[in-house]
């Protein structure tokens, strides 16, 4: 090109603007003007380029030539394919020319799109719970209200005959209908393999409900009362490469089984997903003698019922057909309890599955909410951080925009310049998300309980990533790219140009969000563990040290329990034995049919009961308030009960020892009173319970270990007495402490992920303060400069340079204070024990986060100050 030829060597700004006007395929009568423009420019300016007096008068010559040379260029030649990466080149350079502002800006968006990113599969994962199965709009459960003490419980568990019920009466209304227990762990063996795998009864139209995908086998395979269906996990573990069709297995020691299909396992985001293995509901029935035996069937709750709808049918009117089904059946004395059966969708089985009242009133819905808004706040800190540093450095490049102006560049070729820039950092950071993204995956699964991957495969994943990219790198580059591309050029290159007092503003209000939104996570976080650590303290009512039980898994220990016991006692390792109807940790039957001297007639009387053997007491240690424990000295006790403290409070007796209270037919008399134990919520007020001697029907065996022997001591002498007595069962135990944490499970996660997720977001905030500082140090150089000359000390200048950031800072507690509390105080009501929050909180919070953003600061600030003024007064 002729530019190449000509002398003198322009300087590099005027090389630059010249390239943005030159291309390749540059015809020759445009490479003629342009060469015309620099000749101009020689003219006029000559050696003395460096001199920005002299610079002006050319500007001034060039301003009509270049405007008169634009109307040459069509507007498509702004969008070509050679401007478009000239404007990426440009933005590259920019980038590696601030290296330190490029990797603040890079590293805060990208770890607000890595934290965005992590949210949104989570949320994901949450609401496509279920979603696998390919009939997901048309299964549903049937459920029950219940009206006890003027208080509607709501439930799932129903009496066995309800699904037949419902068939015969129902029937065109469903295309199956499905009874089933509950998944459990049972003993599976095949040869010498036994290990407990969790798995269900269910009626054989299961399959076709659920469209289990077979490996081996057919949908079929549940029709035969002696067969057994396996996830393809479970068959690996016992068969592994051999065939396991037609292969005869045992259930908790008791039946045989013979598998007859394999199906692929189910989705871990599933309300299926521990289902390992299935059996049919006939050989529930006739294995189960004591179903046989019921004398009144429809008053007793114990199993779940599954259906899934005709194509015609509305499931609203549906559930309107059968809510009386099962009030028509029960006892007329039995209707006070005024059953209503209703249908419950899928749809909603994960995150709508709470109800109070009757009335469904949410579920982890909430989490998803909260999860969702703290995964926008953390990506909007992040955004913030990008525009604030975009915007602050764009003010600097003032006087190049100015230049280029003036030699002929149009407006669209800086907005897209800028835009540029803005794209290509924000298309960099998606890349550091993802990476970051992927990294974190494994350990955010642990914490979060889930298998999450990332969705390559998923259209709306890259639509939602590349929108969001493209959306902030716009609104981000916009600042630049429309307002500073408005600059009259003459007013900027002369020094007259002026940013505005009120420049600052929208910074300042930005970094006063991000502050607000990291304080209110911060409060929010400590107040979860506060809740969290109040309840934990809360006074269990028993021993949970050195305390375990072990299920009695199969016939073998049923009738051993003394020979069991004294094995045990004689080791020297054991205090104590025990049997009881469920784990101190939890009730398994509620019972109504109670009456007792003086009881309202208006009041139905529902009770936790739990059957025990004489040492229950002494097992678990739990505290007598009135009268005596269980004895077996006293041959009466087989009539005897002992209530806790609230069920003597409900039954309003004065002095409770002697009482008699029937149960049915059933009469006891009471010889007892235990202070309340925490068996259920430990966020919900203890449930009145009773306790009795019943040494059949029991299914735990309670072992306390000696205060003075060693946990795995005591565990390998307890193992082998289970090994002699139930060879056919492996040893398995549960600690009564790991299963009253397992009661803070959904609360720990949730305040893991809030501590996780606020300490990014402080660090998010605290990495653009830091950008900040370093900006606002520079601007003030010269400043620094003169009142070190005039005597101010690096305290004084660091203060100077402080107090701006502190004050924002102060403002965003004050700002994030009662809407926090207005917000968490909302959440803790929920609970009937919950803590109070303190206002030391929102005072450690303040000082937390003013120290932070001072340390982040004061790096800058100290730096700046310590500069020698003679170095600052001459780096204009």
């Amino acid at each position: 090109m002729g530019l190449r030829n000509t002398t003198p060597t322009p300087p590099r700004w005027v090389r630059t603007l010249l390239r943005w006007w030159a291309d390749p395929n540059t015809s020759e009568e445009v490479e003629g003007d342009l060469l015309e423009l620099y000749n101009y420019w020689v003219a006029a300016v000559g050696e003395r380029s460096a001199n920005w007096k002299y610079t002006l008068n050319a500007i001034k010559l060039l301003r009509p030539l270049a405007k008169d040379k634009r109307a040459h260029y069509p507007r498509t030649y702004l969008y070509s394919p050679t401007m478009i990466r000239n404007y990426f080149k440009i933005a590259f350079r920019n980038l590696l020319k601030h290296k330190g502002y490029s990797f603040i800006n890079v590293a805060g968006l990208a770890m607000g799109m890595a934290v965005a990113m992590l949210i949104g599969l989570w949320v994901w994962d949450e609401v496509s719970y279920n979603k696998q199965f390919g009939n997901y709009d048309r299964i549903v459960q049937v459920m029950q209200h219940q009206t006890f003490d003027g208080q509607v419980n709501t439930q799932m568990a129903n009496p066995y005959l309800m699904g037949e019920e419902i068939r015969n009466k129902y029937g065109n209304d469903f295309k199956y209908i499905v009874m089933s227990s509950w998944t459990n762990g049972h003993i599976l063996a095949y040869g010498d393999k036994k290990l407990t795998k969790t798995g269900n009864y269910f009626e054989p139209s299961i399959t076709e409900m659920l469209s289990l995908q077979m490996l081996k086998g057919s949908r079929a395979g549940l029709n035969d009362v002696n067969s057994i269906l396996l996830s393809e996990s479970a068959a690996k573990a016992y068969f592994g490469s051999e065939d396991p069709m037609g292969k005869v297995m045992k259930i908790d020691n008791k039946n045989d089984v013979k598998v007859t299909g394999v199906y692929k396992d189910l989705p871990y985001n599933s309300d299926f997903k521990d289902l390992t293995f299935l059996l049919p509901w006939s050989l529930y029935l006739s294995s189960q003698s004591w179903i046989k035996e019921m004398t009144n069937p429809w008053r007793s709750n114990f199993t779940q019922t599954y259906a899934m709808l005709a194509e015609h049918a509305d499931i609203d009117q549906v559930s309107a057909k059968i809510k009386d089904v099962k009030l028509h059946k029960v006892r007329p004395e039995e209707r006070a309890f005024k059953p209503v059966v209703f249908l419950h969708p899928m749809r909603k089985w994960h995150l709508f599955s709470e109800f109070k009242d009757g009335v469904n009133i949410g579920g982890r819905i909430e989490f998803v909410w909260l999860f969702g808004i703290i995964g926008g706040f953390v990506l909007l800190l992040a955004c913030i951080n990008f525009m604030n540093l975009s915007t602050a450095r764009s003010e600097k490049r003032a006087k190049e925009v100015g230049v280029r102006k003036a030699v002929g560049s149009v407006r669209g070729q800086l907005i897209n310049q800028f835009l540029s820039e803005s794209l290509l950092v924000t298309l960099i950071a998606l890349g550091v998300a993802i990476l970051l993204v992927q990294l974190a995956l494994p350990m955010f699964n642990e914490v979060a309980d889930k298998k999450m991957v990332i969705l390559w495969q998923e259209p709306l994943f890259w639509l939602s990533a590349i929108g969001f990219t493209v959306l902030t790198g716009i609104i981000a580059g916009s600042y630049p790219a429309f307002y500073l591309s408005s600059f009259r050029p003459v007013q900027v290159l002369k020094g007259t140009f002026r940013v505005g007092r009120f420049a600052s503003v929208p910074r300042k209000v930005l970094v006063t969000v991000q502050f607000t939104v990291s304080v209110a996570l911060m409060i929010g976080t400590i107040v979860v563990f506060q809740q969290i650590d109040f309840a934990k303290k809360r006074p269990a009512g028993y021993a949970v040290d050195k305390l375990l039980f072990v299920p009695i898994s199969t016939p073998d220990l049923a009738n051993k329990y003394e020979v069991v016991r004294n094995d045990l006692l004689k080791t020297g390792a054991i205090a104590e034995v025990s049997e009881s109807s469920s784990p101190i940790t939890s009730v398994w039957a509620i019972n109504n049919g109670y009456s007792w001297k003086g009881k309202d007639p208006g009041i139905q009387g529902n009770f936790a009961a739990v059957s025990a053997t004489h040492e229950f007491g002494k097992t678990i240690g739990w505290e007598l308030k009135e009268g005596r424990d269980f004895s077996r000295e006293f041959p009466t006790d087989s009539t005897a009960m002992i209530l806790n403290e609230t069920a003597v409070k409900f039954m309003g007796l004065k002095k409770p020892v002697g009482e008699i209270v029937k149960i049915d037919d059933k009469v006891f008399h009471v010889i007892g009173v235990v202070k309340d134990m925490v068996m259920q919520s430990p966020y919900q007020p203890v449930f009145r319970t009773s306790f009795v001697l019943d040494y059949k029907d029991v299914s735990i065996i309670n072992i306390k270990i000696n205060a003075t022997t060693s946990t795995s001591d005591a565990l390998a002498k307890i193992e082998t007495v289970f090994r002699k007595h139930n060879p056919a069962a492996p040893f398995e135990y549960q600690f009564i402490d790991e299963e009253y944490a397992k009661k803070f499970t959904d609360e720990v996660r949730i305040g893991k992920l809030a501590t996780f997720f606020a300490i990014l977001a402080i660090f998010i905030s605290c990495l653009g303060l830091f950008g900040l500082a370093s900006f606002v140090a520079e601007q003030r150089t010269k400043e620094i400069g003169i009142r070190k000359v005039l005597g101010a000390s690096v305290s004084n200048l660091w203060g100077l340079l402080s107090k701006e950031f502190v004050i924002l800072v102060v403002v965003a507690c004050v700002i994030a204070g009662p809407i926090t509390w207005y917000g968490m105080n909302n959440w803790i009501q929920k609970f009937d024990y919950h803590t109070e929050i303190s206002w030391w909180v929102f005072v450690f919070t303040a000082i937390l986060a003013v120290g932070i953003a001072l340390l982040t600061v004061s790096f800058q600030a100290i730096k700046a100050a310590m500069i020698n003024p003679v170095k600052s007064l001459k780096s204009e």
